[in-house]
């Protein structure tokens, strides 16, 4: 999958500046889709060059112009025609499991702590997916609101990255311990 796909999908929510989108990357969109700000200014200026997305400058008097970009019919039409192709297979590339499967040969230590950093991560994920989860719910219960939301698609990946980041929690609530115990089987 190509960045624009993740971005035309972010401008579904409206108009937004490369700030705003990158806010919104780190916020939400990045448990399934990660990108540096400096990688959204390349795509928003090739999605303009090839007329996906287009952009309007606001004045502002204090602080530089703000560009703000939207997208195009042809947009549109380019992530219609992504959600109609089919899937292709996604592949995992995660340092953490390729320290954790060295373990036996490796600094235990260190993978204890590459873990519990992870767990962390997680857990600073969580809380934030949770207050998102908060304010896109805004006083609604779930179900009425997956039944009557204007757009569920952010919800949804939202709800993924929420049992995402919770399975990591219990992975590596495991791991530690099942590391524990063996360090403790050593001695």
């Amino acid at each position: 999958m190509a960045l624009r796909n993740a971005v035309m999908a972010a401008l579904l929510e409206g108009e937004a500046s490369g700030y705003d989108l990158a806010k919104e990357f780190d916020a939400s969109v990045a448990n399934y889709w990660m990108a540096t700000p400096q990688q959204l200014y390349r795509e928003l200026e090739r999605m303009e060059a090839e007329g996906l997305v287009r952009a309007r400058t606001v004045q502002q008097e204090r602080r530089p112009n703000k560009r703000l970009f939207s997208l195009t019919e042809a947009g549109r039409e380019q992530l219609r025609v992504f959600t109609a192709d089919p899937l292709r297979p996604g592949a995992v590339r995660d340092e953490l499991m390729v320290k954790v499967r060295a373990v036996d040969a490796g600094d235990l230590d260190g993978v204890r702590a590459a873990i519990t950093e992870r767990i962390t991560w997680a857990e600073a994920k969580l809380a934030r997916y949770g207050r998102l989860r908060t304010r896109l719910l805004d006083g609604h219960g779930e179900d009425e609101f997956l039944a009557r939301a204007e757009r569920v698609g952010p919800y949804l990946t939202l709800l993924r990255g929420i049992a995402f980041e919770e399975e990591n929690i219990r992975w590596g609530r495991l791991a530690l311990a099942v590391l524990e115990r063996r360090a403790a089987a050593v001695q």
